[in-house]
C-alpha cells in the first residue's frame, strides 16, 4: 500500500473539531496522514520537522521564503480563518504553483442574515424596548416606536460588494429594497448584474437610510469611512458595520452614534476582545456584538467541506473550486490582521 501525503493541521484560532462533520474528517483521513498537535499553537520545531514531508498546510501558519524553501512537496495552504494574511511570501508560492486558499466564503451567508437582524433590531428597537421592559420602563404603542422605520422600500447602501454583499443582496429583495452599491475592485456591469445601482462612495452615504459596511480592509481603504464621510450620512440612519473596523475611524463612529447622528452596530472591533472602558458600551444606539455573526457551526462545517472538496482535487492534478485563491494583483493589498 503506497503512504498517504502528509498534512500539517495548525489551525489555530480554529478548532479542528469545529471544522469537520464526522463524514468530512473521514473523507480527509481517506486522502492524508495528518500531523496535528492539538487546538493550541503547533510549536515552530514540530511544524519544521513535518514541513519537508507535507504536501499541504492547513492554518494560518507564517510560511516566510525560508520556510517555503524547506517545503519541497508542498501544493497547498488552506486559511480557515478567513483573511489573506500578509505572513506569507505569496510571489514564492505564485512561481512554484503552491495555491494559497482562504475560506472566507463559508462564513458569507452567516454574516448576512445576523446583517439583517441588526438592521430589523434597530429600525424597529427590539433590544432596546426589550431592556427598558425589563426595568420596569416599557413604552407602549407609539410611545416605543416613535422612531421606528421600515426596511421595506427604504434606501439601502452595500459599500463593499464581495463575499459578504453577494450573501446580503438577495436577502433584501423581498423588501423592494432601492439599493445602492460602491465597490471600486467591480465593473458597474458585475453590480448591477446583481441588482444594485452603482454609485459614489459620497451619493451612497448620503442617500441611504440603511448603510451595510462589507468591505474587507486593504493597505488602500484603511480608516477610508471618517469625520468628512460621516457628514454626509442622515440624521435617523442605521450603519451597519460587519467586515472589518480598520475601514472606519472608530472613535469618530463612537462619537457619531453617542451624539444621535445615526444608530449603528458592529459585530467588529478596533481591538478584541474590546476594552471595558470602551465608550461604545454605554451608548444605547450602539448594538454590540462579540465578532460572532459568522461563528456558528453551519459555516464551520462548510469551511471543512470545502476544504476536503479542494484538496482531493488539488491531489488528482486539478485547480480548486471551493475556497478562494490569492490572487497576484491583490493579495499584496490586504491587511487584516492575525486574530488570537
Amino acid at each position: 500500500m503506497s503512504k498517504k501525503p502528509l498534512l500539517i493541521a495548525d489551525p489555530f484560532p480554529q478548532s479542528w473539531g469545529n471544522i469537520f462533520t464526522n463524514r468530512d474528517r473521514q473523507r480527509l483521513e481517506e486522502m492524508v496522514s495528518i500531523k496535528y498537535s492539538g487546538d493550541d499553537k503547533m510549536a515552530d520545531a514540530v511544524f519544521d520537522e513535518a514541513l519537508p514531508d507535507a504536501v499541504a498546510v492547513v492554518g494560518q501558519t507564517a510560511m516566510p521564503q525560508e520556510r517555503l524553501k524547506r517545503a519541497k512537496k508542498l501544493k497547498v495552504i488552506f486559511n480557515v480563518e478567513g483573511n489573506f494574511y500578509q505572513n506569507i511570501d505569496y510571489e514564492f508560492c505564485f512561481r512554484n504553483s503552491i495555491y494559497v486558499l482562504n475560506c472566507g466564503e463559508a462564513y458569507a451567508q452567516a454574516v448576512a442574515e445576523m446583517a439583517m437582524g441588526f438592521a430589523f433590531d434597530l429600525a424597529r428597537g427590539i433590544s432596546r424596548e426589550d431592556r427598558y421592559f425589563r426595568a420596569g420602563k416599557e413604552r407602549y404603542l407609539f410611545d416605543a416606536g416613535k422612531d421606528a422605520v421600515l426596511l421595506s422600500g427604504a434606501h439601502v447602501g452595500l459599500i463593499g460588494f464581495g463575499n459578504l454583499g453577494r450573501a446580503l443582496r438577495p436577502l433584501l429583495t423581498p423588501f423592494h429594497c432601492n439599493v445602492k452599491a460602491y465597490d471600486p475592485w467591480l465593473p458597474e456591469s458585475v453590480l448591477r448584474e446583481h441588482g444594485c445601482e452603482p454609485s459614489t462612495l459620497e451619493d451612497l452615504l448620503s442617500s441611504s437610510r440603511f448603510i451595510f459596511v462589507l468591505a474587507g480592509v486593504t493597505d488602500e481603504n484603511h480608516g477610508f469611512l471618517g469625520e468628512k464621510e460621516f457628514d454626509l450620512i442622515q440624521h435617523g440612519s442605521v450603519f451597519l458595520l460587519m467586515s472589518r473596523a480598520a475601514v472606519v475611524d472608530f472613535d469618530e463612529l463612537t462619537k457619531r452614534v453617542a451624539n444621535g447622528q445615526f444608530k449603528a452596530a458592529s459585530d467588529v472591533w478596533p481591538s478584541e476582545p474590546m476594552s471595558a472602558e470602551h465608550p461604545a458600551r454605554s451608548i444605547e444606539d450602539f448594538l454590540l456584538s462579540p465578532h460572532r455573526a459568522g461563528a456558528i457551526a453551519q459555516a464551520f462545517h462548510k469551511i471543512g467541506q470545502m476544504l476536503v472538496d479542494d484538496l482531493d482535487l488539488i491531489l488528482k492534478g486539478l485547480p480548486p473550486v471551493r475556497m478562494q485563491p490569492a490572487r497576484r494583483e491583490t493579495v499584496a493589498r490586504f491587511c487584516s490582521r492575525p486574530a488570537g
